[in-house]
């Protein structure tokens, strides 16, 4: 499985560097499955909301992913970088409402609302911060759970349920055995 992460400034660096940990472990135990960090557009450094530079992968138009995970971050300020200013420009969201028919999609915390803008968590079930609830209930049926599993869309609550959420992924795609040999790599417990 090759899961694109996509990157935007302002996005929170546990939201992406967390389930890319996760995935890359799991392909290094001998799960078929890669991540790789991405954007929408031409691949520049990006800076995450604390601060830290990180330098992309590809462009998103650049690989054939199986799953697309969004990041969130920066929800709350309408004024910083993050997923409040991702969800207004329309970029990203277009981009995934194109590829939402033929790829699985994902989002962690806030990310959850630009799967919202891209129209595909539409009278679905989905999940995201406790400080973007309201938000997203004029566009999906909100759960307070920590996980939603829609199908071909995952959605995650708030920044470390990414971990949880990449866990849960592994499990479903190289077994319970490979998902729980990640966690003891990993030294982390998971929630779910």
């Amino acid at each position: 499985m090759n899961v694109a992460i996509v990157l935007y400034d302002g996005f929170d660096e546990l939201d992406a560097i967390g389930p890319y940990e996760v995935f890359q472990t799991a392909g290094d135990l001998g799960c078929e499955m890669e991540a790789s960090l991405v954007t929408v557009r031409e691949p520049t450094t990006v800076t995450a909301s604390h601060g830290l530079r990180v330098e992309p992968d590809a462009a998103l138009e650049d690989v054939d992913p199986d799953l697309i995970l969004v990041p969130g971050g920066g929800w709350s300020d309408r004024d910083a970088p993050g997923a409040r200013r991702e969800f207004d420009d329309g970029t990203i969201p277009d981009v995934l409402r194109t590829l939402a028919p033929t790829t699985q999609l994902a989002s962690v915390c806030t990310g959850a609302m630009l799967l919202a803008a891209a129209g595909v968590l539409t009278n679905r079930p989905a999940t995201t911060h406790h400080s973007a609830m309201d938000d997203l209930s004029v566009f999906a049926d909100v759960r307070e759970e920590r996980i939603v599993d829609d199908g071909d869309v995952l959605t995650c609550g708030g920044i470390t349920s990414g971990l949880d959420l990449a866990l849960y992924i592994v499990r479903r795609e190289c077994g319970d055995e490979l998902g729980d040999a990640v966690a003891t790599e990993m030294e982390y417990v998971p929630r779910v």
